[in-house]
């Protein structure tokens, strides 16, 4: 049976401390890790001053351009609002989504095209260039 004291810990979970300046025959002594001379080898000098916000900001990889928080629009095309709609039905994000013409319910969609528009159907809550308003009309 297994006992407390028998529980030991896991080979290489737990490092003993550097213990530096305490004799050469530590292998820490004489300049105890610091070097020779310089700001850093000092006494009193602060981690923080040597590692300073400039070099912490010069280090963090930065992202470049920039990236919008607004969704962008999913577009259908005319021709498949040609090909998958008839007259009279309503063009909306369920109806869309059903016939499979867009992804996601949630997200804007907008219709575009240059193509003719052969069915006359009925749109809410779609945004539309406004060559396809100006054929729906």
């Amino acid at each position: 049976m297994l006992s407390l004291n028998e529980i030991k810990k896991a080979k290489g979970s737990s490092q003993t401390r550097k213990r530096v300046g305490r004799g050469n025959a530590s292998g820490h002594g004489t300049y105890s890790t610091r070097g020779l001379k310089g700001q850093k080898s000092r006494s009193g000098v602060s981690g923080l001053k040597r590692l300073g916000m400039k070099m912490q900001l010069l280090q963090t990889p930065k992202s470049r351009g920039f990236k919008s928080i607004k969704p962008n629009n999913q577009v259908v095309s005319v021709k498949a609002i040609n090909n998958n709609f008839k007259d009279g039905e309503l063009v909306n994000a369920e109806s869309l989504f059903a016939k499979d013409l867009i992804a996601k319910k949630d997200l804007p969609i907008k219709i575009l095209g240059k193509e003719k528009l052969t069915v006359k159907v009925k749109t809410a809550g779609v945004k539309m260039s406004a060559s396809v308003a100006d054929q729906l009309k």
